[in-house]
């Protein structure tokens, strides 16, 4: 049943690409193309490592741990997966992995083939990845398997009465590497004891970003000594809330707007919400930044290192699936805002109970939060601080992780 589901879905995924759907389109193109990339990329006689990322999100966790690969264990080509397209287009031409290819689709077939072609000597999923077929071939073939950065609830399947049949995926995995000591506790209450908390290792990889944060010569000239709040990866349902506190509030702070996509439709829609004088980072040179309240962000790759001009960061994805990036935000020692959905995350959950980020339900919520830390510089100072020190205390898991795993 399993597999015959992973056969529709793949039907499904084909039948939306015809009718336009272009994350279809891409997924489709990338499963046929994959085996004839597999077959002319791959070098004879090679060592090989296996480290497959969902999608960004976990690319962004599972590339410390690559940087780390290549430059201790230079004897290894290191390939890469991703499922989702988005993931797969964004990364695939990333310098720091020899290859970069989409997971074929999981079925027993393909799950056999694909471990044969690769032939890896060690494989790491990163944080949500349980491909009952790869799981199972990867098992039979005894190759040492690890789960980096993993991050369990209790809410989760494989820790109910009838989750038996999720359970016994889990034992493919040599070792969990995880983010909690409650992730160890919920493991360990199921009979899994190769476990190790080792934290995330994002918070190697944003530590690394901000000591190698780049000056931004226009984004320094708009900001101009005002405080800056910074609305990171935001969606509609964010920028609605934000917009209307700027233009209700008028306050005397600048605003970067880094939204989550920014094709022309979407800037344009940001662009018009606005009654400040906005301006793109694309048009910046063409006015005088100190005459700007609004920055609107056309590009991709900025926004990491433009939160060390934010004096407070929203981070965007809170009123949909989940929020993006809080940890890029919090190595500057800025306190972060963000929606309701954030239970999933460890560092936000983290962060919200020691004081360094807010969850808002809504604008009244959010209004409230943004006058509180604006008002009193003692109370944005504190939740700054705090932020700052959370991250600087989680460095160290990619080194945590490869002392074991690569000594096994």
């Amino acid at each position: 049943m399993y597999t015959l589901s992973v056969y529709l879905f793949g039907f499904l995924v084909r039948l939306a690409g015809w009718f336009g759907n272009t994350k279809a389109k891409q997924l489709a193109r990338g499963q046929k193309n994959v085996w004839s990339q597999i077959k002319t990329k791959l070098q004879p006689g090679e060592r090989r490592i296996w480290i497959h990322c969902a999608s960004v999100g976990e690319f962004e966790q599972g590339r410390p741990l690559m940087e780390e690969i290549r430059d201790k264990f230079p004897q290894y080509k290191i390939v890469v997966t991703f499922f989702s397209p988005s993931g797969y287009e964004l990364r695939k031409d990333y310098a720091g992995a020899n290859y970069v290819f989409y997971l074929p689709y999981d079925t027993r077939r393909n799950a056999k083939r694909f471990i044969w072609e690769i032939n890896p000597e060690k494989i790491y999923f990163i944080k949500y990845e349980f491909w009952r077929n790869y799981l199972h071939s990867i098992k039979q073939q005894q190759i040492s398997l690890y789960l980096v950065s993993a991050y369990f609830r209790p809410d989760q399947i494989f820790f109910k009465w009838y989750g038996g049949w999720y359970r016994k995926q889990l034992k493919a995995f040599t070792h969990f590497f995880v983010q909690n000591d409650r992730s160890r506790e919920l493991l360990t209450q199921i009979g899994i004891q190769r476990v190790t908390v080792t934290g995330d290792t994002r918070f190697d990889r944003v530590c690394r970003i901000a000591d190698q944060a780049r000056v931004i010569p226009d984004v320094e000239s708009f900001v101009n000594g005002y405080a800056c709040i910074i609305a990171g990866s935001t969606w509609p349902a964010d920028e609605k809330l934000l917009v209307q506190y700027a233009d209700t509030k008028n306050r005397n702070v600048k605003w970067i707007f880094a939204p989550h996509e920014i094709h022309e439709n979407r800037i344009d829609r940001l662009m018009s919400s606005f009654k400040m004088n906005a301006v793109r980072y694309s048009r910046l040179s063409e006015v005088n930044p100190v005459d700007c309240q609004v920055l609107v962000i056309d590009n991709i790759g900025m926004l990491a290192s433009l939160y060390r001009y934010g004096t407070i960061a929203y981070i965007g994805g809170g009123f949909g699936d989940g929020i993006h990036n809080t940890l890029e935000a919090a190595v500057y020692g800025i306190p972060v805002l963000f929606g309701p959905a954030y239970k999933e995350f460890g560092e936000a959950v983290d962060m919200t109970e020691q004081g360094a980020a807010f969850s808002v339900k809504n604008y009244t919520e959010l209004a409230r939060q943004l006058d509180l830390l604006l008002d009193h510089p003692d109370k944005l100072k504190q939740a700054g601080n705090i932020a700052g020190a959370y991250v600087a205390s989680g460095r160290g898991a990619t080194e945590k992780v490869l002392q074991e795993s690569m000594n096994e």
